[in-house]
């Protein structure tokens, strides 16, 4: 497939209409996901400030340190940038020409409630004093919610990369090896099969009691025989991420938890089966849940069935109950139920999910039924 190279001016258009749509008279970014998106800028967060404002029908406007400069002038659309030098006292009086030349003091202004910064809301006050600081998590969402081929191309990559690091670990688990040492060995292997450095979230690897927190982390427990273990972890290729859990038996299982192994992977099937275009998140997430409910095991599924994936770990669409919004081809997300007994094991199965025009398919596809490891 042939790549783009500039899908950014149809985003800020996109942008751009869906500012207009909400009332919002600009958009002000810190560097992050959705900067990357619209511009395909990258910057690491740090004391010095970074904003990028994008208003209808103009030029993005970025102000920035003077020694990154060299990114703005590589850009294949116009930007309007107002840089810096070392000196924090002229910041404030150069994110004031900035907010002056787009006119933006007394309008309506966005933010990304996650993202933005009090450093730089600071400046964005100092500078436009009588401007007001809204959230914009829905448009930006919506624009980023349905990804184009690209980006999902990006996405199967990352499946493909997490995929084929676990399955270089799998022969090396045994009884004795800590959790940290298997992490750090999933981690080596995701780097070697072709992941960015810097990972969508560090490797989960947890055994035994510790697999009955979902966000446990590795820790210096070894694995005994009996434990579950459950392994969540993801890979990231050009800024598209991947998230897959896998559960498996160190050696022979008491009853139960071999049960409760069985009861996730037909929720987890379950609640593939029920996505589609125009079905509700919600109506996933009690597809999923209605099968460990009936299981007798509904408090011990405490989270959501899943979350949206892009270029975040977690991003609209959230698969959870209450959530009205219908599920549009283009979208990608997790279906990960999930069965916790405190101080005994737990169990998740997750897989990535793309909405398709006729239904959904699943970007990972490593087995889903108990794998014992000895």
């Amino acid at each position: 497939m042939s790549q783009d190279p500039d899908p950014y001016t149809h985003r800020q258009a996109r942008l751009s209409a869906a500012l207009q749509r909400t009332g919002l008279e600009a958009l002000a970014l810190n560097p992050g996901p959705s900067l990357v998106y619209l511009t395909g800028l990258n910057f690491h967060l740090m004391e010095r400030p970074v904003i990028a404002i994008f208003a209808p029908q103009a030029a993005p406007t970025l102000v920035m340190p003077e020694l990154e400069t060299a990114k703005a002038a590589a850009l294949p659309f116009p930007a309007q940038v107002f840089p810096y030098g070392e000196d924090p006292s002229t910041w404030q009086e150069v994110f004031k020409r900035a907010m002056q030349a787009g006119s933006l003091d007394g309008r309506q202004i966005g933010v990304e409630p996650t993202r933005l910064r009090f450093l730089e809301l600071r400046f964005l006050e100092g500078a436009a004093p009588a401007a007001h600081f809204v959230s914009a998590e829905q448009p930006l969402a919506e624009l980023r919610m349905c990804k184009d081929e690209q980006e999902i191309a990006h996405m199967r990559r990352a499946v493909q990369i997490a995929q084929q690091a676990l399955q270089a670990v799998l022969p090396q688990i045994k009884p004795g090896l800590t959790e940290r040492q298997i992490a750090g060995e999933l981690t080596l292997q995701l780097l070697k099969a072709g992941s960015e450095a810097e990972f969508p979230f560090a490797p989960i690897v947890s055994g035994g009691p510790n697999s009955a927190n979902p966000h446990a982390a590795p820790s210096d427990r070894p694995l005994q025989t009996g434990d579950l273990l459950v392994i969540d972890w993801g890979a990231i290729y050009q800024g598209y991420i991947s998230d897959i859990t896998r559960t498996f038996a160190i050696g022979p299982l008491e009853d139960e938890l071999a049960a409760i192994h069985r009861i996730v992977e037909q929720a987890n099937a379950a609640g593939r089966a029920a996505a589609g275009p125009g079905v509700t998140a919600e109506a996933v997430d009690q597809a999923a849940r209605q099968v460990i409910e009936a299981a007798s095991y509904g408090p011990y599924f405490i989270h959501r069935t899943g979350h949206g994936i892009g270029m975040e770990g977690h991003e609209g669409p959230y698969i959870r109950t209450g959530s009205q919004l219908r599920l549009q081809p283009g979208m990608t997300f997790t279906i990960e139920p999930g069965i916790y007994l405190p101080g005994r094991g737990g169990v998740r199965i997750e897989d990535d999910m793309l909405i398709t025009p006729q239904g959904a398919a699943s970007l990972s596809d490593l087995p889903r039924g108990l794998t014992h490891l000895e």
